[in-house]
């Protein structure tokens, strides 16, 4: 069982002074003599200078050094801390740094002196979290500056603890294991641990919590949808014999085509034809080479005895893409019409009731009880707006009624 340390405040009692001061913590760590430590601390604080000396104590013990934040680690106390190899913290402790002080008194140019006595030692403290945390210096400092406190979660977020102590023994795959394993011959034991007792010491960046990896997830789904909703606007396609071909910008030689308009796909190596006869060769998703169509007569002025295809196989075949390509070109603009068709349909098939409520007027007759509910609907399109337009509706409606003999 590790040695223990108790660094409690009491009345009299902090950081720097009595059982709390390095000279008792060294006698303490002496009487360990090398074996592993549990430092436990509730304080709120006291001297910076006693605090790093502590510091530097727990971190040259040769045994296993962890620290466990019981109630408060405050100011001076957050210091003795972090010289523990892992910090634990108890789930309803508390963990508070801030900028250092003084109580001195004096004239400017003492008072100047404590001024830039005060920035050094926060540079130091500052260090001491920047190397716990892996965090940098202006986020360690902002932190300093705005006299931070954290609960336990906050804490192991931040990376200034490295385990939350909820006092809950958890059943793991690996607490099984070891039942299971516990007579294998110890060739095995060593195997089974490595794989269990498995620790990444990669950056702090590759120890994030759950949450922030939910956050990272999240973010990356939105980047994604906003990079396919802009090339959804930028990208163009072109008509081919073999469906459209997507890209941004005009299809050049170099140009990336797709076959979706996500633009997710590349498209297939190939030869496309375009309507207007134009040869695309595709390779590896990208366009290689533009083989313009070969001249031909206008089909006004073709005699009847060129009707007759007497070209080579080849020519044929372009002629035949390129036809596949108009017809493909043909079928996009009936797709289109047919929505719009199907649009207008949908539009006629409402009832009198559904074309009714659609129509806002501000019309209200003279002596009618009509609530000014109408009068702050908005202009319908349909409605004359000028004087000259009123007058031209007026007469057009007189001109419409039937003469009377």
């Amino acid at each position: 069982m590790p040695y223990q340390i108790y660094l409690y405040d009491t009345d009299t009692e902090d950081i720097g002074s009595g059982s709390l001061s390095p000279a008792a913590l060294q006698a303490q760590l002496a009487a360990a003599g090398g074996q592993d430590v549990d430092v436990h601390i509730s304080s709120a604080g006291g001297s910076a200078f006693d605090a790093i000396t502590m510091y530097d104590l727990l971190r040259k013990h040769p045994g296993n050094v962890t620290t466990y934040i019981d109630a408060l680690a405050a100011s001076a106390a957050s210091i003795v801390a972090m010289g523990g190899r892992q910090v634990v913290m108890s789930r309803y402790a508390l963990l508070m740094i801030h900028k250092p002080m003084v109580g001195s008194g004096g004239n400017a140019d003492e008072l100047l002196k404590d001024v830039q006595m005060l920035n050094t030692v926060q540079t130091r403290l500052a260090q001491i979290y920047i190397d716990k945390t892996g965090l940098d210096a202006a986020t360690i400092n902002s932190l300093i500056n705005a006299v931070t406190w954290m609960t336990a979660d906050q804490a192991l977020a931040l990376g200034f603890i490295n385990r939350v102590d909820d006092y809950q023994a958890k059943i793991t795959n690996s607490a099984v294991i070891g039942r299971c394993t516990g007579t294998a011959p110890a060739v095995y034991q060593r195997c089974i641990n490595k794989i269990l007792n498995h620790t990444i010491t990669t950056p702090r960046t590759a120890t994030m919590n759950l949450q922030n990896h939910d956050l990272v997830d999240k973010s990356t789904t939105v980047l994604n949808k906003l990079m396919n909703f802009f090339k959804k606007v930028m990208n163009k396609q072109t008509i081919t014999d073999k469906g459209p071909l997507y890209h941004t910008g005009e299809p050049e030689t170099g140009t990336e085509v797709y076959q979706s308009e996500a633009m997710e796909t590349p498209a297939a190596d190939d030869v496309y034809t375009t309507p207007t006869g134009k040869q695309l060769t595709v390779q590896d998703g990208i366009i290689e080479s533009i083989a313009s169509p070969a001249a031909e007569d206008d089909d006004d002025t073709m005699p009847e005895s060129r009707l007759v295809t007497k070209g080579k196989p080849g020519e044929i075949k372009n002629q035949i893409a390129a036809l596949q390509a108009k017809l493909h070109a043909q079928n996009a603009l009936l797709t289109e019409a047919r929505t719009a068709l199907e649009a207008a349909t949908s539009r006629l098939k409402q009832t009198r009731d559904e074309v009714k409520n659609e129509i806002k007027s501000t019309f209200t007759p003279e002596g009618s009880r009509r609530s000014n509910k109408a009068k702050a609907e908005s202009q319908p399109f349909f409605a004359p707006q000028s004087q000259l337009a009123q007058n031209a509706v007026k007469k057009a409606v007189r001109d419409a009624r039937p003469l009377t003999p």
